[in-house]
């Protein structure tokens, strides 16, 4: 943030007395730097290729939109789909035989890792998405007993159908009957994500924190969630990480934003189990309780609260095929009524995947290299490395998706009869694959295709500007839209039964 100081003195009183705090704190930490950076495995401080030159001057962005379409570019150009960040100590592939290798072949020597688990560390926690080894496993298999159930699935069912009864279309229908006298525009993208958190808090913890209410209400946690998410999010795109580290030894600029955020993260988790204990946990149904079952370190718990947010934060020409589908399965004007109703809705789910093919939530995921090692594609890795695949691009390699990859094409995913049929995951790793497979796939989809099918059915929707040819990505940890996605709404004639 710029500051305007209107006597020159005071301003340079303040960087003379920074310049002497800094330097009197570097002579103190310097020694100990030296010493951790000379043991560990770095990424090179300086290179002088293409690429690399390219990332640091930031001349990418002359032609490119986003980071991400910048390396679909390089991706796409280069051979076996595998680049090498070197400044960055990053190999980013898009090559599916290198994404099995990594995820399930030697998934071994693929973890996290500790850079990764640093950088989020102080969001995440131990947290299932920020551990590895027995901590992972411990979580993974607590959380897969219970998410595979029928019952958690019912819940699930039962709370986003309220959701979207009770708040999400009383609001879009309030907006769209507002439009007739005014001009008012909506963000979809801020909707669907309050949508997300007040379901996500009432199937994980029993708590409903009502942001979806028609005042629209602006959550605190919400809003230090999103933060803390995006300067994690930037501490990992960073080329020197010693620059966030230092900053978060002296508490400044993001570092001091951050942790500012987290803190509020933390009060709130703390409370969400506090008031889950007062309320007993025994004979509720939400994960946080059930998790209580087993679990009793507190610390523990609210990273688990922090992991089940972020798994549920962000998690939304076909459009007439779609509701004639819904017609013909449901019957005209009727409701979806079970969870099992769902799985007869083929081309809805195709097209919920086709969207993620080319707008994945998570457009990249890195683990780090344990021992030396070399990918299928013959790219020869060394001990540290991180290495980086990318579902982002893949879903715009023409190898891996064939001539017309960037169009929107439900039809890929269907049979000759019409049945949803499912590609290699290692072609397809929106939900990750292997081993660390989403565990919360089956939940995720359900939420998606109920809100689509809702309002697909009841609102029309279109865009308040002009789209720009290229969508502008913010930085974070899942991706969100810069300056999110202003519409207008209308609601559709009731069509006779």
């Amino acid at each position: 943030m710029e500051l305007e100081l209107e006597t020159s003195w005071f301003l340079q009183c303040l960087h003379a007395y920074f310049c002497f705090f800094l330097i009197f704190t570097l002579i103190k930490i310097l020694p100990l730097l030296s010493l951790l950076f000379s043991l560990l495995p770095r990424p090179k401080l300086w290179c002088t290729c293409e690429i690399c030159h390219t990332y640091l001057n930031m001349s990418w962005s002359k032609k490119f939109e986003n980071l991400c379409d910048w390396y679909t570019h390089l991706l796409k150009n280069s051979p076996g789909n595998t680049i090498h960040i070197h400044v960055l100590g990053n190999t980013i592939t898009a090559n599916p035989d290198n994404v099995e290798y990594m995820l399930k072949t030697r998934f071994e020597n693929f973890p996290k890792g500790k850079p990764f688990s640093l950088i989020l560390g102080d969001f995440l926690g131990r947290g299932i998405f920020n551990v590895d080894g027995d901590s992972w496993r411990l979580q993974k298999k607590m959380a897969s007993l219970e998410l595979g159930k029928h019952s958690i699935k019912s819940f699930a069912f039962e709370i986003i159908n309220c959701e979207i009864k009770d708040r999400l279309i009383p609001l879009l229908s309030s907006f769209a009957a507002s439009q007739k006298e005014q001009h008012r525009v909506l963000d979809l993208q801020d909707v669907f994500r309050r949508f997300s958190f007040d379901t996500i808090c009432r199937f994980s913890f029993g708590l409903d924190p009502k942001c979806l209410e028609l005042s629209l209400p602006m959550s605190k946690f919400a809003k230090a969630f999103d933060l803390a998410s995006k300067l994690s999010a930037e501490r990992a795109m960073t080329a020197f990480p010693l620059v966030w580290k230092l900053k978060r030894a002296l508490n400044l600029g993001s570092e001091k934003q951050l942790k500012k955020a987290i803190k509020i993260i933390h009060i709130l988790a703390k409370e969400v189990i506090r008031q889950r204990r007062k309320m007993g946990f025994l004979t509720h149904n939400d994960l946080l309780s059930r998790f209580m079952c087993t679990v009793n370190d507190e610390t523990y718990l609210r990273d688990v609260v922090i992991s089940f947010l972020l798994a549920g934060r962000d998690t939304v020409a076909s459009e007439s095929e779609i509701r004639r589908e819904a017609d013909r399965v449901l019957g005209k004007n009727q409701e979806l009524t079970s969870f099992g109703e769902m799985k007869e809705l083929h081309y809805l789910q195709a097209a919920v995947y086709e969207s993620m093919r080319l707008y994945p939530p998570i457009q990249f995921d890195s683990k780090f290299c344990v021992d030396d090692d070399i990918l299928p594609d013959g790219s020869l890795l060394r001990r540290g490395t991180r290495v980086t695949y990318h579902p982002y691009a893949m879903g715009r390699i023409e190898e891996i998706w064939g001539p017309d990859c960037l169009e929107f094409k439900p039809e890929r995913w269907l049979k000759d009869d019409g049945d949803f049929s499912p590609e290699n995951p290692f072609k397809y790793p929106v939900f990750q694959a292997g081993f660390r497979v989403c565990l919360g796939k089956e939940i995720a989809l359900l939420e998606l295709k109920s809100v689509a099918l809702s309002l697909l059915r009841r609102f029309q929707i279109q865009l308040a500007t002009r789209p720009h040819p290229t969508l502008r990505f913010s930085p974070g940890l899942t991706a969100t839209l810069s300056g999110g996605l202003p519409v207008l709404i209308r609601e559709r004639e009731v069509a006779p039964a």
